[in-house]
């Protein structure tokens, strides 16, 4: 199916200013989800994914349905007022709200992809995930996995860089969120970019659009999940601050 394309032509950080990895910095929960320029055809592009792709790009363990509950009403608490039958979006779409289908309503209430990661041994596995936007992966290859065998052929997700990030999950609090964010050049702005972990990859700063997101770690209180929450930007490299 052919995808259309969906840019921003701003973003509310400086995406060319390198941080050293992991660059995490503290987040006030007032900020953690963002509505910007391409909030309706990002949300249409994800009601059209959850009709026609849902297998590609929602997923849930038995064992993540609390944490996935937990999850929506923290959603529609911060960007809803707290609705319990339906909402609004700014862009006059009405959605339902599905309690049987927890992640699958998430993703058509914010432009954020959301993960919940849970402990089990020493690492976080992914239990659930709506992931309309994949940067370079898959959802199914990474369902249900640990956070190093997720990070998979990343070249500096090294071992002691899956400690570093691993400490970050272990030890972010209820109401005290952290973000990051990266940034690459691709020449193809499409959102749902998918890409099996066998297939070749491209670096460098060749394309002509950036693709960057903003990356969220935050605690659910009562079922303790961690959430990892992904708004992506694509901006066209004239309208990206400092391009070269």
């Amino acid at each position: 199916m052919s995808m259309p394309i969906v840019l921003q032509k701003c973003i509310p950080y400086d995406p060319m200013s390198p941080r050293p990895l992991p660059g995490i910095q503290p987040l006030d929960p007032d900020d953690w989800l963002l509505r910007d320029d391409a909030f309706a055809a990002q949300m249409a592009l994800r009601d059209r994914l959850l009709e026609t792709r849902r297998e590609a790009v929602v997923a849930m363990a038995e064992e993540a349905g609390d944490a996935a509950q937990e999850l929506l009403d923290e959603v529609l608490e911060r960007a809803y007022g707290g609705a319990t039958d339906k909402v609004v979006r700014p862009d006059g779409v009405t959605v339902g709200i599905d309690r049987d289908d927890p992640m699958g309503t998430l993703g058509r209430l914010v432009q954020e992809d959301l993960c919940i990661l849970q402990k089990s041994g020493d690492e976080h596995v992914l239990t659930a995930a709506t992931l309309c936007f994949p940067a370079s992966w898959t959802l199914a290859e990474k369902f249900m996995k640990p956070m190093l065998r997720i990070h998979r052929p990343v070249d500096s997700y090294d071992a002691t860089m899956a400690r570093r990030v691993q400490r970050l999950f272990d030890g972010v609090q209820p109401g005290r969120p952290l973000w990051r964010f990266n940034a690459f050049w691709y020449e193809d702005p499409v959102l749902f970019h998918p890409r099996r972990e066998a297939d070749p990859r491209r670096s460098g700063r060749e394309g002509s659009y950036l693709r960057s997101e903003r990356q969220c770690i935050l605690r659910l209180p009562r079922t303790n999940a961690a959430v990892f929450s992904i708004h992506t930007y694509i901006l066209a490299r004239q309208d990206v601050p400092g391009a070269a």
